[in-house]
């Protein structure tokens, strides 16, 4: 996801696994990857010639976003899980959450 993310455009199978150089994955398992995560919703593809491109549905920050609110969803006292959550963050963090309220 973080490759999709960083991308400026849709990407191959190809082009994942040679962002992923370092890790020498086959492109079978990149393939394997990508196409578990269209299957969960996270990426979409659209074919270009013989090859398929990849892109994530949403932003990293759209999707961070959206695990947040599983996670209080999950909860059965929203409260609490917000008051450890905003008493573990740094005051600066704090601060800013306090403007996007505002």
């Amino acid at each position: 996801m973080e490759t999709l993310w960083a991308a400026a455009a849709p990407l191959t199978a190809r082009d994942v696994q040679d962002a992923l150089a370092a890790r020498d994955l086959a492109t079978t398992t990149v393939l394997t990857v990508l196409g578990r995560l269209e299957r969960k919703g996270l990426v979409t593809r659209e074919r270009e010639g013989r090859a398929h491109r990849y892109h994530a549905v949403a932003s990293r920050e759209d999707h961070v976003a959206e695990l947040m609110r599983d996670a209080l969803d999950a909860a059965p006292d929203r409260g609490a899980v917000l008051a450890r959550f905003l008493g573990s963050i740094p005051e600066d963090e704090r601060a800013a959450l306090r403007d996007l309220l505002d």
